[in-house]
């Protein structure tokens, strides 16, 4: 009976996780889908989901239009950038409030979360200034910045919520047999915590990559992303469907193929997260 009752449960549990998965991959499927009719199909009354002419003179037409490349390219620096140098500010300040945890810490890990609350575009003239005055506006260099300093508190978190699962006790260990303090985190701290630290790459990754607001506000041509790719098909003529599908479908492969590949380092990441 109570082999049973478990069969039932786990078919159900599936059942359950494949039809939330689907409702969230719907969307995306959608957009694969609209990417391939015609503008005529793609706007049709009801809905045409399988039964269309598919066509690929929407990504003629796009690729025609725009020099997907270079957006491709500002989009993998960009956000590739913001990571890494998020990553390298975030491992010491999480070290510290792990390890040397003073009375201020709670509070300054709340406070930087507290900044997330804050509306972007509250801060977006004083930054728009800013750059202006450095000479940053329309620039990677300032998108990577920016970008990077928008999730740092969320990379700080993750780091930090690893960090405290690994025992103090071999850090102590480390110091003991002589490791200094760049040694004590590359060398034993940053292996023993790769799943967390990947985890953390790829999810503030996709965070940078999907980034609309300060792309379309701080670029105009020379630094535009993928987003900003995108957004050049919403015209005032109106709104081409069709084409618009293709160029968000061309700017989700990559991101796809990155968490295909990616996969295991997330799930390792989350389960040793777990498991601790």
């Amino acid at each position: 009976m109570a082999r049973a009752v478990t069969s039932r449960r786990k078919i159900i549990n599936t059942a359950a996780a494949w039809t939330v998965a689907l409702l969230i991959f719907f969307p995306i499927l959608w957009t694969i889908l609209t990417s391939f009719k015609t503008e005529a199909t793609a706007i049709a009354d009801p809905p045409v989901f399988i039964g269309f002419d598919w066509t690929l003179e929407n990504y003629t037409t796009v690729l025609e239009r725009s020099d997907y490349a270079r957006f491709l390219w500002n989009s993998i620096i960009i956000a590739g950038g913001s990571t890494i140098l998020g990553i390298l500010v975030a491992v010491p300040a999480a070290w510290s409030m792990a390890f040397v945890p003073s009375k201020r810490t709670k509070d300054i890990l709340l406070w930087m979360l507290s900044t997330k609350m804050l509306p972007a575009v509250g801060v977006l003239y004083p930054i728009y200034l800013i750059f202006i005055k450095l000479g940053l506006l329309d620039s990677r260099t300032g998108l990577v910045i920016v970008l990077m300093l928008m999730n740092l508190p969320i990379i700080v978190w993750m780091l930090y919520t690893y960090f405290r699962e690994i025992p103090g006790e071999i850090l102590e260990a480390a110091r003991m047999d002589g490791a200094s303090l760049k040694e004590e985190i590359l060398y034993v701290l940053t292996p023993m915590a790769v799943p967390g630290i990947a985890s953390t790459l790829l999810l503030n990754f996709i965070l940078a990559w999907n980034e609309a607001f300060w792309t379309l506000n701080l670029t105009a041509a020379k630094a535009a992303p993928l987003t900003a790719f995108i957004a050049s098909y919403s015209s005032p003529e109106g709104l081409f469907y069709a084409k618009l599908s293709a160029a968000s479908t061309m700017a989700i492969v990559p991101i796809l193929i990155l968490g295909w590949f990616s996969q295991k380092q997330l799930v390792s990441g989350l389960t040793f997260g777990a498991v601790k």
